[in-house]
């Protein structure tokens, strides 16, 4: 049985390494073919919205949108409900494909048989 990964990325451009990584990792595990649920919390809601990642760069780093599409490709992207509350983001002003749900979903995947959570 195949593992999920969920990763929850709670950096955006206020850590720019740390947000790279957690992109990476989740766009590398769904390129191989790895079940991936990637969470935006935090400052990393902002890439929810159409355009954002674009404005995110990082030498020698893969393009945040080109990972963003990757992981929407072949897994899953959740914004946390609080984060987009606090933040003014509604369902209608998300990516298509990015759903906003909250702690309840977020505990129901990291505690699935078979689940790897990582938190950058």
């Amino acid at each position: 049985m195949t593992r999920t990964l969920v990763v929850k990325v709670t950096a955006g451009t206020d850590a720019p390494e740390r947000c790279s990584q957690a992109f990476t990792v989740a766009a590398t595990a769904a390129a191989a073919g790895v079940p991936v649920s990637l969470w935006l919390t935090g400052e990393s809601a902002w890439f929810a919205l159409p355009g954002r990642a674009a404005e995110f760069t990082l030498p020698h780093a893969a393009p945040l949108p080109d990972l963003l599409a990757a992981i929407l490709a072949a897994g899953s992207v959740t914004l946390c409900t609080q984060c987009a509350a606090r933040r003014d983001i509604t369902p209608a002003d998300v990516i298509a494909g990015v759903r906003i749900a909250g702690a309840a979903v977020f505990v129901e995947e990291i505690t699935a048989e078979n689940a790897q959570a990582l938190v950058y």
